[in-house]
């Protein structure tokens, strides 16, 4: 059973406004803040999406520290911080929530997955609690792993469905191949009744059927569809005419 407008978990992000006194300085200089009121998220996928400096990455940090995550990732009981690098633009947000909780929640960050796998290690080495932390993740030490199977673990055995999961660029790691399973696990958890918002440069993982896309650009944010996408038209001519478009590079 998917989510509805009426069961979904988050949504809507606000921009405080009020609170603004100069758009001059980071992150509030970020294109995507040019006409940033109100984001309202669709309760199965929303993607972010846009070119590298658009704002993608700091504005699902904001929003996952806004919801009480840690900025490095992990579930909302993580707390721990291997460099202090993540903005205040959590400060300047305000999250609607729906009238249900998510069981699960999990905020998935690529660059700094492995900084979540070594604090996992630490904590299980600690004397006394409950059980190990990795068995979450399948038992396997996520170090013992490539990136991509241990990226896979963790959307396979950790998320659990009835959740919220926030994933910033989760194709990092993956192959193709993988990409298209990520659909299909995504597809899995939204019949479980859990919500995604992610960001991604993958034209594969934004595929999923009648998500919501937002596309980041100089003149701010807007909704489109993915066949507008500034990723799929720029593989689809890649592929369509790769010869031409090699010539045009290489002079």
């Amino acid at each position: 059973m998917k989510l509805d407008f009426d069961t979904q978990y988050v949504k809507r992000v606000f921009l405080n406004e009020h609170l603004i006194s100069s758009y001059d300085q980071f992150p509030l200089s970020l294109p995507v803040m040019k006409n940033l009121h109100e984001i309202e998220f669709h309760p199965n996928v929303t993607y972010i999406v846009g070119e590298n400096g658009m704002g993608k990455s700091t504005l699902l940090e904001g929003i996952a520290v806004a919801l009480g995550f840690n900025p490095e990732g992990g579930t909302l009981n993580f707390n721990f911080s291997s460099y202090d690098s993540h903005s205040n633009l959590d400060q300047y947000l305000r999250i609607a929530k729906g009238v249900y909780r998510a069981e699960d929640q999990f905020f998935f960050r690529a660059e700094s997955f492995y900084n979540l796998a070594t604090n996992i290690e630490e904590l299980d080495r600690e004397p006394g609690g409950g059980g190990r932390i990795i068995d979450r993740f399948g038992g396997k030490s996520l170090h013992q792993q490539s990136h991509g199977e241990a990226f896979f673990a963790t959307f396979m055995e950790r998320f659990q469905g009835r959740g919220l999961y926030i994933l910033d660029e989760p194709e990092a790691a993956l192959s193709p191949l993988r990409q298209l399973s990520m659909l299909a696990r995504i597809n899995e958890l939204v019949n479980q009744e859990s919500q995604f918002i992610i960001s991604t440069h993958s034209p594969i993982i934004m595929a999923f059927p009648d998500a919501k896309i937002l596309q980041l650009s100089e003149e701010g944010i807007a909704e489109t569809k993915l066949e507008d996408t500034n990723h799929y038209i720029m593989m689809k001519q890649f592929f369509d005419d790769k010869e031409r478009i090699l010539h045009h590079l290489f002079q």
